[in-house]
């Protein structure tokens, strides 16, 4: 009996060892439909285009801009897609266009001389990027080339101007001399998160603004990196 239960013993704790080293050697499923859902962040410098004479921007100005993307491939392959997505971007521009308000309009002038310490005006916008998608990726890797290329529509939510001298601080907020709903092209292209940006106005920043009866007709070009991230 006691040689019987030594052999059960023994047979019990070899079983119990057996299978702790049991591996699973089943083969990796590959999922085919995979998609490249991501959110985005991105930082810019900011360029005002078609300037009126004498305008300038003396200071850097920079961007925010963040939001997610849809992925949506249409080849085999999924090398090929189309991305749909929603964000918001905030904006600011250093200039010499003093904004200013008087008796409920809004007053343009090009500081061409005299000092100031502040003038800009910033916007936020909720924003709707719609973009054609080329990248080398795969089911196994998260590093891969790209290059996307779109269209982005936004609306302004907030805007607000801030000139500011020796005499004091102008600020201007809810502007309706602003172009509320602004469209323009972009790009981007690189290599796993880290890419480079391009953004080009198609329609001017402001839509009724005038500097001694002349429309300000101008657009915006930001230029900077974006980050992709799974």
């Amino acid at each position: 009996m006691r040689l019987f239960l030594k052999m059960l013993l023994l047979l019990l704790t070899v079983h119990g060892f057996s299978q702790e080293m049991n591996l699973d050697l089943s083969p990796i499923k590959i999922d085919s439909l995979y998609r490249e859902d991501q959110f985005y962040f991105g930082f810019t410098f900011n360029s005002l285009q078609k300037k009126p004479i004498d305008l300038t921007q003396d200071k850097f100005s920079s961007g925010f801009a963040t939001g997610f993307l849809r992925d949506m491939p249409f080849n085999k392959k999924r090398s090929l897609a189309i991305a749909a997505g929603i964000g918001f971007s905030f904006n600011t521009y250093n200039q010499n266009l003093k904004i200013s308000n008087a008796s409920s309009t809004n007053e343009y002038e090009i500081m061409t001389t005299g000092s100031y310490t502040t003038n800009r005006f910033t916007q936020l916008s909720v924003e709707a990027p719609i973009e054609l998608r080329w990248r080398t990726s795969t089911f196994e890797s998260y590093k891969f080339w790209r290059i996307y290329a779109g269209v982005k529509f936004s609306y302004l939510v907030l805007d607000k101007s801030i000139f500011e001298d020796t005499q004091g601080k102008t600020i201007v907020t809810h502007n309706d001399d602003f172009n509320k709903f602004c469209y323009g092209t972009y790009i981007s292209a690189g290599y796993n998160s880290v890419n480079v940006y391009a953004y080009y106005g198609l329609n001017s920043l402001f839509q009724k603004a005038k500097i001694n009866a002349t429309p300000i007709d101008m657009n915006s070009m930001n230029i900077g990196i974006i980050f992709y991230i799974l």
